[in-house]
């Protein structure tokens, strides 16, 4: 037997023939979503279901069937497009959200936002055009007569 054999049956790494080999245990089931993170930066394409967060430098398309959180400090340059958008850092494009967008305190935003409720905490920067349905209203709006 070998060290190495030696050194790994003694951590209960190998298998012996009474001794079934330790496992390693599995990492934990990953929350549905990902994480961009602070020291991060990505150019491209976030296409999916779940939650997509950033805290880091990201450029490009993000369409996600969850929330797109934008961190305090984060940089972005993308059209975004999801169920909410929370904004804490800074967003350049066009953003489509079908709830809700909201911009916190250290949020800047420039750029066109079409969403179903909007609310700029004070603090926040906006520069662009603000389209604003709800959806009783775009529901309401598809069933009228002209």
């Amino acid at each position: 037997m070998s060290a190495l054999d030696r050194a790994l049956r003694y951590l209960g790494l190998s298998s012996d023939g009474d001794r079934p080999a330790m496992r390693l245990p599995r990492p934990p089931e990953a929350r549905e979503g990902a994480l961009l993170g602070a020291r991060l930066a990505f150019r491209g394409e976030v296409t999916g279901e779940g939650d997509f967060h950033i805290a880091g430098r990201f450029e490009g398309d993000i369409t996600v069937t969850g929330r797109v959180v934008v961190a305090e400090g984060a940089e972005v340059d993308a059209n975004i497009s999801g169920l909410a958008i929370v904004i804490g850092g800074t967003v350049r494009g066009n953003l489509s959200a079908s709830t809700r967008v909201e911009i916190l305190p250290t949020g800047v935003l420039t750029g066109t936002l079409k969403t179903g409720s909007f609310a700029a905490a004070d603090g926040a920067s906006v520069k662009g055009e603000v389209w604003v349905e709800p959806a009783a209203t775009r529901a309401g709006g598809a069933d009228r007569k002209a």
